[in-house]
């Protein structure tokens, strides 16, 4: 197995760290490159009522095991609508009582109008509409992070414009112990009400941040004494074969293009998970999983890791909604 190269205490390293004998060297910064602008005007808006469906679609909340969680977890919600029958459901009255005391609006309505509400979706009796989420900012989510384990885990989404897959990264992550995800603020998916519901909750718990420049983020990471980690199909060294250690950040590419060339030189390390079949790819959110499987596997053999797990949570039960 790969040894992970021994690190200087953070605090005393600048972003370009000097070489140590054992460790590979980390490529020079190349120069910025100015993106060219997005094809479609920032204020380019979809108007009349196609646009007033995708945004309403963006913050809508629907199904019961959602909204419950945002429930308990005090998320600020605008408006929930709710048939009859659940409305004095044991499970949902003292939390919808709550959600009205701080100006939650609370409609109850027949199943024909959930379901006008929600386009036809799987709503289960329940929905809501959202507040815009609260994202943290790069430093902070790092100080959270430190404060919960000597070493953190994190994952960077470059470029992940799929909801379902952000929202699949989020939840797997959560469920394997990892102390935050990071975004890029352009051309990728943000947190929506699609990422929420794909998260089954699990954004209740794991906080988000988004940066302007993600390539300025790794670097800030590398600063606070995190190794970038970042996936890639076939150039990199063999995930089982590399010792996983301290504190982590694990770069997942996006669905098509995998990660970006400029991100890759960003990396301290390339890691490839190898395959067996006929198929060349594994999609971005497997990818992501297996490797966050990896390395809190490699954690977990110590006892230390594996005592900290409460494998009688219902929350770790695999195959859940």
């Amino acid at each position: 197995m790969i040894d992970r190269p021994q690190r200087g205490k953070p605090e005393k390293r600048s972003s370009r760290r000097p070489n140590v004998p054992g460790r590979p060297s980390r490529p020079q910064k190349p120069p910025r490159v100015i993106a060219p602008p997005s094809s479609r005007p920032m204020n380019d808006r979809r108007g009349g009522a196609e646009g007033e469906r995708e945004e309403e679609a963006d913050d809508l909340l629907y199904g019961r095991r959602v909204v419950l969680t945002a429930l308990e977890e005090g998320r600020q919600l605008n408006r929930l609508w709710v048939v009859n029958r659940l409305r004095y459901d044991p499970r949902y009255h003292t939390l919808l009582e709550k959600a009205k005391a701080n100006g939650t609006v609370i409609d109850e309505v027949d199943d024909i109008r959930l379901s006008q509400i929600t386009n036809n979706g799987n709503h289960q009796g329940i929905a809501a509409q959202m507040s815009p989420y609260s994202y943290l900012d790069l430093s902070e989510l790092i100080e959270r992070a430190k404060a919960k384990t000597r070493d953190p885990v994190l994952v960077i989404a470059d470029g992940i414009t799929d909801p379902h897959n952000l929202g699949a990264i989020i939840r797997t992550a959560e469920a394997l112990g990892a102390q935050g995800v990071v975004i890029p603020q352009r051309r990728a998916a943000g947190v929506t009400s699609t990422v929420m519901k794909v998260a089954a909750g699990a954004l209740e718990y794991l906080p988000v941040a988004r940066v302007v420049n993600l390539n300025r983020a790794l670097e800030e990471l590398k600063t606070a004494g995190f190794w970038i980690y970042g996936t890639a199909a076939k150039s990199g060294k063999p995930l089982h074969t590399m010792k996983l250690t301290g504190a982590i950040g694990l770069v997942v590419g996006s669905e098509g293009e995998g990660l970006s060339l400029l991100t890759q030189k960003s990396c301290d390390e390339l890691v490839t998970i190898p395959l067996g079949g006929k198929t060349e790819s594994l999609n971005a959110s497997v990818a992501a999983s297996m490797a966050l499987y990896e390395i809190y596997r490699q954690r977990w053999q110590t006892p230390r890791y594996f005592e900290t797990l409460d494998l009688t949570s219902p929350r770790s039960q695999i195959g859940e909604g």
